[in-house]
Order: structure tokens, then sequence, then C-alpha cells
């Protein structure tokens, strides 16, 4: 692939009070204001997403998909350029924005950009693929920050939180975000993707994380995120407890990362607020 591809969109979406709501029980969110649809969780917006994202996937080759032995969502970033509304519409927009070979295979990231009814942009996404056993597509850009978790951060810890990701889990998630992938409902996909366990959504595990690390702020409002960024280390499993860990960065940012079974399942988590 030589040159970028095309920009896909709009796809409609709203954020729906009712959907809110499902989506807190779903993702463990105790947040008051949002279980009662009052206030949207900083990692909602990948629900209204995901039409768009397997727009902007359909532009790679065939072959791609064919040559990999698998795809893995390697990491996602999200910022938010203000507060969402709940009840507000929002349209999405994607295209792959780069392309880039590394040991395990190759990276795709799409941008999305989520925009209200005035044009205005309100969120933009970062969603990574990693297409497992593939090393011969050509590079593309430049991939955006890698959000790194900073040394220095681990020298100011902040606290920690456990959650546990009961077998019910992704079953909650699929039913508000419409992500059925077999392989946390059937043991045998999920072998077939290389792991002897059913577990979480990725998608679904950032979001719990990221209203942990906001308990520990003891902030209760998630209007106040700007940006929440994570890399997927390893599956979430069913039945496990997710232990998190969240340092300061600096009076705005936090890092944090979470294990499973002692098994690093988050890393080089950020969380960032607006002031």
């Amino acid at each position: 692939m030589a040159e970028p591809v095309l920009r896909h969109g709009p796809f409609p979406g709203r954020i729906e009070t009712d959907r809110i709501t499902a989506y807190a029980a779903a993702t463990g969110d105790q947040t008051a204001t949002a279980l009662a649809g009052d206030a949207v969780p900083a990692v909602f917006p990948v629900i209204l997403a995901f039409g768009a994202q397997e727009a902007a996937n359909s532009d790679l080759p065939a072959a791609a998909w064919q040559q990999a032995y698998g795809g893995v969502h390697g990491a996602h970033d999200i910022v938010l350029h203000r507060p969402l509304i709940p009840g507000e519409s929002l349209q999405t927009w994607s295209l792959i924005s780069a392309i880039r070979t590394v040991r395990a295979g190759t990276q795709v990231v799409l941008h999305i950009e989520q925009c209200d009814t005035n044009a205005e942009l309100v969120v933009e996404q970062w969603w990574t693929t990693v297409l497992l056993g593939l090393h011969e597509m050509a590079d593309l850009s430049v991939p955006p920050d890698a959000h790194r978790f900073p040394d220095s951060a681990r020298q100011n810890p902040i606290g920690s939180a456990t959650h546990h990701i009961d077998q019910q889990v992704a079953h909650r998630y699929a039913q508000v975000s419409g992500d059925w992938s077999a392989h946390h409902f059937d043991i045998a996909a999920a072998r077939a993707s290389g792991f002897d366990f059913l577990f979480a959504h990725g998608l679904c595990t950032m979001a719990i994380c990221t209203h942990r690390v906001l308990g520990i702020l003891g902030v209760d409002d998630p209007g106040r995120v700007s940006r929440a960024a994570v890399r997927f280390a390893s599956p979430t499993p069913l039945g496990s407890d997710l232990v998190l860990a969240a340092y300061r960065i600096d009076e705005r940012a936090v890092a944090f990362e979470a294990t499973c079974n002692d098994v690093k399942t988050i890393s080089h988590g950020r969380l960032e607020l607006r002031s």
C-alpha cells in the first residue's frame, strides 16, 4: 500500500441515555452520574465506531488478512476534545493512518474522528491492530505517540485497585457494544486465536481501568478526562481479578498498568485530565 486510503463516513450514532446506563453497568463503572445516564464515560465513544472501523479495515488487501495467522487489538488511544453530552449525536469517520512492520507482524493504525452536528471534532481515536505473522506490507506514514509508561513515574505510586472480571462480563459488554466476537464466548474459537481460556473484550478492560483510575484519583466526573490510552499486553481471562496500579506523571497525567493472575494484561496505560 503506497498511498493513503479513502476516508470513510459519516457513520451516524447517538449517545443515548439508556445505552450510557447499560455501558456503565457492563464495564463496572461505579460513578453515580454515569449509572444514571447523566455523564458519559470516557471510553464510551468506541462503541459508536465499529462500523467505521470495519470500513477502514476493508481497505487492506484481502491477501493481508489471508496471509496473517491472526489479528489482535494491539493498542487504543482516545482523545476527547470536550466533555461528551448525553443525548447528543456524533458522526464517525475513519481511515488507515499508518502501517508499520514490527516483530510480531504488521501494525495497522486507524484514525477515527467523531464530530458533532456542528461538524466540530469532539473525539479522536487511534485504533491499532496487529496482523500476526504478516511482514510483507509497505510501511505507511508514522504511527501516533506510543504513550509509553515513563520510568520516572514508578517513583510516584498513587494507588491500586482490584476489579473482579466475572463470567458474564463479556456477555454484558457484547449486549451494549454489539461485539459478539466468538473468542469471548466459545473456547474453540479462543483456542483458534491462541488462548486456552475465554476472555473479556479489550475495550471493556480499558474502560474498567479508566473508571478505576478515576476512583483512585477521587474524580467523579468522567467529563474531566481528555485522553485515555492503553496497550493490550494480554487478554483478561473471565473469572479472574484485574489488579490495577496507578502512578503520577504530572498534575494532569497518570500512568497505569494492570495484571491478571500475575500476567500483565494492560501496559503503557495513560489517563489525562483537562485542567
